[in-house]
C-alpha cells in the first residue's frame, strides 16, 4: 500500500490482531543511544529487551497487546503488533512515533546547537541522537516519581513491584511479559506504601494517579513549557525537577531541562571542568535544552 502521512509501510500477517510495520524517519538516528536507554530502563514484567530487540505489554481498548521493535536497514523501524484490532493500528503508528522521537529532525537540531563549541562536540560523537518519550501519560507519571533521588535500575525495581502488586496478568503468550501496567483507576486509591520507598513519595503515585483521571490532557504533547510546568507543581510532592522531567519525556517539550538533575551537572562538569554552571550554559542551548540534555545523560557513558 503506499505510504500515509504516518510514514508507514503496513503488511498485515493475519485477520487475528497480528501486523507488521516499517516506520521510516528522518536520518540521522543514533539508535545505539535509544536502545541503551530503553534496556536500562526496561520494567520487570511489561518490557524485555533482547537481541536488539524491544518487546512490550500494553492494553488498547481494553484488550492486551504485544509490540516488538527494531531498527531496520534503509531509515526504518520494524514494528511487529499482536493482539490489536486493525481499527486501532494507526493511532498507534502515532504513540510509537513519539515513542522513538521518530519524526525530529536531526539537520534542524544539529545546526542550532552546534553553534555551541560542547554541543557540537558531542552531536558529532552521536549524529542524530533522540529524545524517547514515555509509553503513556501515566506510565511515564509513574516512572518519574519512582525514580525520584534514586538510580535508574532501583526505580525500575520499584517499577517491577508495582507492577506485579497492581497490574493485570497479560491475557497473551509472551516470553519475559507477564502484566501491563497498572491504570490510573488501579493506582488512583491503591495502598502504595509497601513498595519500599519513602511514605511521601508513595502518596505522590496516588497524587498523580488522580491528576490524570481528573485531567486527561494534563501530559498532552504540544502544550506551552511554562503552563505545563506550573500546573505539574501545584500537585504535591511535584518539583521543579519532576516537573521538566516530565514534560522533557512525556510531554516532548525539546527545551525542558531539569537543572537539578545530579547527572547533568555531573555530565557537564566532566566535559568542561568543577566550575561548569549549567543554568548558565544552557542558555546557549535553547530552544533544545531537552536534546541537550540527552546528550549530556548520553556523554557519562564514554566516562
Amino acid at each position: 500500500m503506499p505510504l500515509s502521512h504516518l510514514h508507514a509501510v503496513h503488511r498485515s500477517l493475519s485477520a487475528s490482531g497480528q501486523h507488521t510495520l516499517w516506520l521510516r524517519y528522518p536520518t540521522p538516528y543514533h539508535w545505539p543511544s535509544t536502545l541503551a536507554f530503553l534496556a536500562a530502563r526496561c520494567i520487570p514484567g511489561i518490557e524485555t529487551f533482547r537481541d536488539g530487540t524491544y518487546r512490550r505489554s500494553f492494553s488498547v481498548a481494553g484488550k492486551h497487546a504485544m509490540l516488538e521493535a527494531r531498527p531496520a536497514n534503509g531509515g526504518r523501524l520494524f514494528i511487529r503488533f499482536s493482539g490489536v484490532p486493525a481499527q486501532f493500528v494507526p493511532a498507534l503508528i502515532s504513540r510509537i512515533r513519539r515513542f522513538f522521537d521518530l519524526d525530529a529532525e536531526p539537520a534542524r537540531i544539529d545546526a542550532e546547537l552546534s553553534r555551541d563549541p560542547l554541543m557540537a562536540r558531542l552531536l558529532a560523537a552521536r549524529p542524530g541522537l533522540r529524545v524517547p518519550q514515555g509509553w503513556d501519560a501515566c506510565e511515564q507519571a509513574m516512572r518519574t516519581v519512582l525514580g525520584q533521588q534514586i538510580s535508574v535500575a532501583g526505580a525500575m525495581t520499584l517499577a517491577g513491584r508495582l507492577v506485579a502488586r497492581h497490574g493485570q496478568p497479560l491475557r497473551l503468550p509472551a516470553a519475559g511479559l507477564t502484566h501491563v501496567f497498572p491504570t490510573p483507576n488501579a493506582l488512583a486509591n491503591a495502598d502504595l506504601e509497601n513498595l519500599g520507598m519513602p511514605r511521601a513519595r508513595a502518596a505522590t503515585l496516588g497524587t498523580l494517579a488522580r491528576a490524570l483521571l481528573a485531567q486527561p490532557t494534563l501530559l498532552r504533547t504540544g502544550q506551552a513549557l511554562e503552563p505545563l510546568l506550573a500546573n505539574l507543581c501545584r500537585l504535591k510532592g511535584i518539583g521543579p525537577w519532576s516537573a521538566h522531567y516530565l514534560a522533557l519525556r512525556q510531554a516532548g517539550a525539546v527545551d525542558a531541562l531539569p537543572l537539578g538533575d545530579v547527572a547533568l551537572v555531573k555530565a557537564l562538569r566532566l566535559l568542561e571542568g568543577p566550575d561548569a554552571q549549567l543554568a548558565e550554559r544552557a542558555l546557549a542551548w535553547r530552544p533544545w535544552r531537552a536534546y541537550a540534555a540527552q546528550h549530556l545523560w548520553a556523554s557519562l557513558a564514554d566516562k
